[in-house]
């Protein structure tokens, strides 16, 4: 606790531009601050400041420290607000994002039910088919639909989807269920460019992966379309399970090639670790974990 007293000791010496400043501010006396600046040279071993009649002036060592200093005491004061807020009704912003479609169908509802129970809580939904930066857009939370790779990331993973080939009864019946990977390239094809941006399809052939070249009919960046001209019967199309397994049970597709479909992909819901997470966001995730651990997304 005395190396903390210290650091914000040094920290407002520096702001102010003066010890005496720094002195009437922490409530203290002159000789104090002296003393206390100068015990933590001593302890350090460098010179922090250098002092003149009139001024005081920042050592590249002392700069170097100060960054340091603010870092650790920004990060005690969120720990102590954090733990004070725990107890709170959430409030203040939420900003989350996930891609279009599972957005739309499942976390849309869920954070309109989390707004209308916690009415000191606003939000800013941003669904985009592509991998936001949480830091740099300034996101709370992001639900993803992928492997983590970003180790500055935090996931709570609540599922998983697959990667399905299907086609309904009507096309099957014109043109013949596949039965390898290899049979794709000869069926017309439906791609949706967001899970296929080139004109292929991935498989699982035992432990090797298979990338199959194919020769679409229609190409939509459309997760609507692309699913309606598949269900109409116009080809065989590639979907993520939680879209089409209500066309499924209905009976409108069918799965075809399932012991070919590649490994599945976590459904995780994502925030950052460089800072700490608020009690609205923590009262967000937890809502999320446990909304969608009772999902089947297939």
């Amino acid at each position: 606790m005395d190396k903390l007293a210290s650091m914000r000791t040094f920290v407002r010496i520096v702001e102010l531009g003066s010890l005496t400043a720094a002195a009437g501010e922490l409530g203290t006396s002159l000789p104090t601050v002296v003393r206390a600046l100068a015990a933590l040279e001593r302890q350090l071993g460098v010179l922090l400041l250098k002092r003149t009649t009139r001024r005081i002036h920042l050592t590249d060592e002392g700069a170097r420290y100060l960054e340091r200093c603010r870092l650790i005491l920004t990060a005690i004061q969120e720990a102590e607000d954090l733990l004070v807020s725990r107890g709170r009704e959430p409030q203040g912003k939420l900003t989350v994002t996930a891609s279009v479609e599972f957005g739309r169908r499942y976390v849309s509802p869920l954070l309109t039910r989390f707004l209308m129970r916690h009415s000191g809580v606003s939000a800013e939904l941003l669904l985009l088919d592509r991998m936001v930066g949480l830091v740099e857009e300034g996101v709370d939370v992001a639900i993803r639909i992928a492997h983590l790779k970003d180790s500055s990331l935090v996931a709570v993973p609540v599922g998983t989807v697959r990667r399905v080939c299907c086609a309904s009864e009507r096309y099957l019946r014109r043109y013949g269920t596949p039965e390898t990977p290899a049979d794709v390239k000869h069926h017309r094809c439906i791609r949706h460019t967001v899970l296929a941006p080139r004109n292929d399809w991935q498989f699982r052939v035992g432990r090797r992966k298979a990338t199959i070249p194919i020769s679409p009919v229609l190409v939509s960046n459309n997760i609507e379309s692309a699913l309606n001209a598949c269900i109409d019967g116009l080809g065989l199309g590639v979907f993520l399970s939680y879209m089409v397994a209500p066309h499924v049970r209905a009976g409108q597709l069918s799965y075809v090639l399932e012991r070919f479909e590649p490994e599945p992909i976590p459904v995780q819901i994502v925030h950052s670790s460089s800072r700490l997470v608020s009690n609205t966001v923590i009262s967000f995730i937890d809502e999320c974990a446990c909304e969608f651990k009772n999902v089947n997304f297939d």
